[in-house]
């Protein structure tokens, strides 16, 4: 019977140790791991690599990362959302997201570099960006900041006659800014649906002012542009447009009545 009794207490044992043993060696061959690393966050104007923090319309953004991962990268996502915007007339918002599972960026500790085209109808402001790394076990790391999106070209300070005596001059003034720099303003003035009359002259007026503002990146437009006595009296349409040295283009248009 002691002899039994033995033999039980030599099986417990054998299975405790056991036990203990394989339970130590699980946790040693544990799979877990940190969640990704993301540093050296850097974006700003895609043409120059600048990592001012500042894009414009029509033109890209560079966005680069570092990224250490214990596991192999699964996936990357990029988010850009406005920030508050309300869109202008002919504007739209703008949210972006792109998945990025490309075969370079699905690995262990990989450089994320991307250049992101920036729509041209969208409002100018403050834009919220976040970049978002998941690796193969499902650890995912996210870093965020905020970029200015901003216009080329900007005209503001807009100061037009509406209504302007034929034989008078009408006087237009605003602020450019230009970020490359003025080429030159073209203004152009048509009737709008206007059939001259015995003693009128059809009046068409094109012309394009350099001098003053060539390659300038701020200038106030200030000019007065002769009404013809002989032009048709009703609504005209002005149309201004700005070119800067890199041919991006800024326009702006408006109606003046043209009276007796």
């Amino acid at each position: 019977m002691m002899k039994i009794k033995s033999n039980f207490k030599l099986i417990a044992i054998t299975l405790f140790l056991g036990t203990f043993l394989y339970s130590c060696s699980s946790d040693d061959d544990g799979s877990s791991s940190n969640a990704p690393v993301i540093s050296n966050f850097e974006y700003g104007e895609g043409s120059t690599h600048s990592t001012d923090q500042v894009a414009y319309k029509g033109s890209d953004i560079h966005i680069e990362a570092d990224i250490t991962a214990e596991e192999i990268v699964s996936s990357i996502t990029l988010s850009i959302h406005a920030h508050d915007l309300t869109p202008g007339d002919d504007e739209e918002d703008w949210d972006f997201v792109q998945v990025f599972t490309d075969s370079n960026y699905m690995a262990i500790n990989p450089t994320f570099h991307e250049h992101i085209d920036v729509p041209t109808n969208i409002p100018s402001g403050e834009y919220h960006i976040e970049l978002l790394v998941t690796d193969e076990l499902g650890n995912s790391t996210e870093v965020e900041g905020y970029i200015q999106i901003l216009d080329y070209i900007t005209l503001s300070e807009i100061s037009i006659d509406a209504t302007v005596a034929r034989g008078s001059d009408m006087h237009t003034e605003f602020m450019i800014t230009a970020v490359n720099g003025i080429h030159n303003i073209s203004v152009d003035i048509h009737a709008h649906d206007l059939t001259p009359v015995d003693g009128e002259v059809e009046w068409d007026y094109e012309a394009v002012f350099e001098e003053g503002y060539h390659e300038l990146t701020e200038a106030d437009f200030h000019e007065h542009i002769d009404v013809p006595a002989t032009a048709p009296a009703g609504e005209y349409h002005v149309i201004f447009t700005v070119e800067d040295e890199d041919g991006n283009t800024e326009e702006y248009e408006t109606h003046i009545d043209v009276t007796e």
